[in-house]
């Protein structure tokens, strides 16, 4: 298998398992939103020290400790990434499984406007475009769901900025998991401690098969994640960059067929306009990778004159 075809298998499945997430988290039912997210943050640590085991990948530990600056950072992150997961988990098994894929295709929107409001980077002028049709939209979802898509927002905000600081921090996916999970884990053990002094755990009372399901979160959250590394190393960003909103796609259509969330004439607005300003951003990205390319390519030689005339010859 070449390695664009293995990338392509491997950007599938991290992005495929991501989509399937919201036919995963209510298995986990009785569990609340907060006795799944500290399972998920104590079992995933689990997950990957034995992947770094295994692989021998340790000398980055000591690295991280001698640098207090990328600590705080990876301590952020971990925050940051923690509101995440909460919001998700609550909000699928609450049933907004549709307002969760909102919240991951607007993700590129925030994204970019985080770049221009922290970072300071200019915008193309169909980025511009793209960031307006995104801020119409959830003003016309707002009027659908008679509220601001809060859920929606909240996720793409927190997943925008945890890229933002993990831009920053510039550590390899298993390893940056690893040490974020570090920071969750005594946080997360604790309420699990107190969870089961109260007798408010289900990790004990509800059979074998509902203490594994709580276990394998850690797995769940770590096999796609590697997966995605071993694909953004074999694919160009940019088919990277179409590859991530299968996610959605998937948890769209989950909500809609599969838990049959309805949809308001204003609601499927506001997703086609969302969907029209991520058509616009994908195809300025492939004109602007398409230009870097070219720019990129060395000059095409000239024939020397003399070799073909004594090639005539």
């Amino acid at each position: 298998m070449g390695e664009n075809r293995a990338g392509l298998v491997y950007g599938f499945v991290a992005y495929g398992l991501w989509g399937l997430f919201p036919l995963y988290w209510p298995l986990l039912e009785p569990a609340g939103a907060g006795e799944i997210l500290a399972h998920r943050m104590v079992w995933s640590l689990v997950v990957v020290a034995v992947i770094l085991l295994a692989l021998r990948r340790w000398a980055w530990v000591t690295e991280l400790i001698r640098r207090p600056r990328r600590l705080a950072l990876i301590a952020l992150a971990a925050t940051v990434v923690s509101v995440n997961w909460g919001m998700y988990i609550w909000a699928v098994n609450a049933g907004h499984v549709v307002e969760t894929s909102l919240g991951y295709f607007i993700n590129p929107l925030v994204t970019i406007a985080l770049a221009v409001l922290v970072l300071h980077e200019r915008l193309r002028p169909v980025q511009w475009a793209a960031v307006g049709i995104g801020a119409a939209a959830v003003a016309v979802l707002a009027v659908g769901y008679g509220r601001l898509p809060w859920i929606a927002l909240t996720l793409a905000l927190s997943f925008g900025t945890y890229g933002l600081v993990k831009k920053k921090v510039a550590m390899g996916g298993l390893e940056s998991l690893a040490a974020e999970t570090s920071v969750q884990f005594l946080p997360a053990l604790a309420f699990l401690l107190v969870l089961g002094g109260r007798g408010d755990s289900t990790f004990t009372h509800h059979g074998p098969g509902h203490a594994g399901l709580l276990a394998l979160s850690g797995l769940v959250t770590a096999v796609p994640l590697v997966c995605f590394g071993m694909s953004a190393n074999r694919l160009p960003l940019s088919t990277l960059g179409l590859l991530q909103y299968l996610a959605p796609v998937f948890q769209f259509l989950i909500g809609v067929l599969h838990f049959h969330e309805t949809m308001s004439a204003e609601q499927w607005v506001g997703f086609l306009l969302v969907w029209s300003a991520l058509a616009l951003l994908t195809v300025d990205a492939l004109r602007n990778a398409r230009r870097t390319r070219t720019a990129a390519a060395p000059p095409a030689q000239a024939p020397d004159p003399a070799a073909a005339r004594a090639g005539s010859a």
